[in-house]
This record gives C-alpha cells, sequence and structure tokens, in this order.
C-alpha cells in the first residue's frame, strides 16, 4: 500500500506544507538525506499552543506532536515533487516540548509524532530522536519538530 493510501485509510490528511516564517528554507537535500526544519504544532484551527504541565496534558501533547509528524511528512512529500513513494526512511527526530521546569513526560508527549510515523510507513518510520524541554517555543506552540529523512534521490 502507497503512503499515501495509507494515509487515507487512517482518515489523515496532510496539510499544505507550510511556508518558512523567517529567514530559513523549510527542508535542504545533501546527497540522498533531507533535512526538514522545524514544524510547528498547528492544525485546521490554527496553532496548537500551550504550555504541557500548566496547561496542557500529555494527550493533548501528543495530538501537537502528531500534527508536528504530519507536517513534516507534507515537507518531505513537497522535497521529493508531491511523491512520497521517494521516502526510504525517517533517520531522526528533534523535538522540542514547551514545558514547565518540573514537566517530565517529553518522551511521552513526543511518542505522538514516533507513534503516528511508525504507523503510517512501518519500519520505515522507526527513527533516532531526541525530545527535550523548552520553557518556551515560537508563537507559544506546544510542540516543535525537526527531523532528517533519506529520500530516493
Amino acid at each position: 500500500m502507497s503512503i499515501d493510501a495509507k494515509l487515507q485509510s487512517l482518515g489523515l490528511v496532510l496539510p499544505d506544507a507550510p511556508a518558512p516564517a523567517a529567514n530559513y528554507v523549510p527542508y535542504v537535500l545533501v546527497g540522498d538525506m533531507l533535512f526538514v526544519s522545524g514544524q510547528i504544532s498547528s492544525d485546521e484551527n490554527g496553532l496548537i499552543t500551550g504550555t504541557l504541565g500548566a496547561d496542557l496534558d500529555v494527550a493533548a501533547g501528543q495530538t501537537a506532536a502528531r500534527r508536528c509528524a504530519l507536517s513534516l511528512l507534507a515537507q518531505v512529500k513537497a522535497a521529493c515533487g508531491g511523491d512520497l513513494g521517494k521516502l526510504k526512511r525517517v533517520v531522526k527526530l528533534g523535538a522540542f516540548v514547551n514545558s514547565t521546569a518540573d514537566f517530565t513526560q517529553q518522551p511521552q508527549v513526543v511518542n505522538g509524532a514516533s507513534d503516528l510515523l511508525v504507523e503510517v510507513l512501518g519500519d520505515l518510520g522507526r527513527h533516532a530522536r531526541s525530545a527535550v524541554s523548552s520553557p518556551s517555543l515560537p508563537l507559544g506552540v506546544a510542540v516543535e519538530i525537526d527531523g532528517i529523512f533519506q529520500i530516493e534521490v
């Protein structure tokens, strides 16, 4: 089953690949390695904002992380000329969780993104990652995730 068909079967729709909000590019391709800039948590209603451990719980953070993963896949699709079939594997995610100083469940929050990638891509979605706390993120978003992907060139 193609990646697009798998997304459809799961009822998932990729957003449009978000444009950069400042002086950077959405992704850089070096050989067969695609480096995707940080994608912030947003959905069809706008930004997903808040602080884990204060006004958001782990489940809300996981939802925000899932949305970041969908935006990462949208950037990969854009970089691959609209063909997600060129994605060979997810290599690494770098995740930042807007959280209080005493919140320690960043890995559980980021599982929202990791679980989605494995659900959609199977073993191609298994990756290395980091999940760290941040006292604030751009525009007050709950989660930001960047990624490294291997693609067919």
